[in-house]
């Protein structure tokens, strides 16, 4: 299937747009045609070279679209659905087994592109450029991808916007709702108020969370954030000592705080209005896979707090999707408040909007 796609030539170069022509899927593969494609940071850590995969490569991992084709073995979806694309797993390991899987044995493998052996699709030139980026690599007008990581959703929604549903918005909806799960009329904080942790606050007023704390250090974020459901915004740059802001608040602690902004001195800071028996969830990935994170050893240990991490928010993709959806459906979760669509072809534009903050989550349309 011949198509268009941004193929990332080399490490740090940008995307350009390009004809490649897509295999054919195999037994148990789904080729579908992308409606939107959502960015995330990861894609940009690996176009970077930050995360092993090989060049050429077409990345993109948050694609929504309609099936085109299947292979003969396929028989969870068929031409015509609509779908959105998730994290690759194996189905065979112990963690799949037991419906983890986002901790799946082979998730680095089978995500991040660094098998040599991945499918590749075919460029002008004769060369080839990697595929199968998170199962997918949805940044072209056809994915293909594997049967397991190929989610049915219902007709009746915009197909365009539902792609960030499979990375972004479940990653942060999901470790508050399917991780931390916050009694109603609890406490909760969020540390960024980017497409992750506003993703989180959506979670926590699904969940029923009676104190629902933003903190960012940019006011239009704060203000987005109260608009989807924060009950309160803290901006850092005003507040030097957060502990101390939260406990204005929440004078005995908040019962959760969900980390996505991977700033180590936040998080530190904010342990501290962490209440008795609360939990802290990491969900930001760390500048460098060595950084290390100092806690609080005693009050830790004294208060029966805990420390978890959260990958894809301890997601069931063919569960949680349409659940979402569904709570999408009912505007108990409108996630479309963060979304800005872009043309595919503006990726590299919309890349630099997303990073300097005039665009919250970016959308790729194909227009396919």
């Amino acid at each position: 299937m011949k198509c268009p796609a941004a193929v990332v030539r080399t490490a740090k170069a940008p995307f350009m747009i390009e004809q490649i022509d897509v295999p054919e899927p195999a037994d148990g593969e789904v080729l579908v045609r992308i409606a939107g494609v959502g960015i995330c940071h990861t894609d940009i850590a690996s176009r970077d070279g930050l995360l092993g995969a090989p060049f050429p490569s077409v990345f993109g991992h948050e694609g929504a679209g309609v099936v085109e084709q299947v292979g003969r073995a396929v028989t969870r979806v068929t031409p015509g659905d609509h779908v959105v694309l998730a994290p690759a797993s194996d189905g065979l390991c112990e963690q799949c087994q037991i419906g983890a899987p986002m901790y799946c044995d082979r998730f680095n493998e089978l995500n991040l592109q660094t098998r040599p052996d991945t499918r590749s699709a075919r460029l002008t030139d004769g060369g080839r450029a990697f595929l199968k980026y998170f199962g997918q690599s949805s940044f072209a007008h056809f994915a293909l991808a594997n049967e397991r990581n190929t989610v049915k959703v219902r007709r009746d929604v915009p197909l365009k916007i539902l792609g960030p549903l499979g990375c972004g918005i479940q990653t942060g909806a999901g470790t508050v709702m399917n991780g931390l799960k916050p009694a109603p009329g609890s406490s909760i904080a969020i540390l960024g108020a980017g497409p992750v942790g506003l993703a989180a606050i959506l979670g926590a007023a699904v969940c029923g969370c009676a104190t629902i704390i933003a903190v960012d250090r940019v006011d239009s974020r704060l203000e987005l954030a109260r608009g989807i459901g924060a009950t309160h915004g803290i901006n850092t740059e005003n507040e030097p000592d957060l502990a101390k802001a939260i406990r204005a608040i929440v004078p005995r602690g908040v019962n959760s705080i969900v980390d996505s902004a991977g700033v180590s001195t936040l998080i530190g800071a904010a342990v501290g209005a962490l209440a008795i028996r609360g939990r802290l969830g990491l969900v930001a990935v760390p500048p460098t896979v060595d950084r290390k994170l100092e806690m609080p050893w005693f009050s830790i240990l004294n208060n029966g707090q805990r420390v978890e991490g959260f990958v894809e928010g301890n997601s069931i993709p063919d569960i949680f999707i349409p659940q979402m959806i569904d709570l999408y459906a009912q505007r108990r979760f409108p996630f479309d408040k963060l979304i800005s669509v872009y043309p595919f072809e503006a990726i590299n534009e919309a890349v630099e909007d997303q990073r300097q903050g005039k665009a919250t989550k970016v959308v790729l349309e194909t227009g396919a």
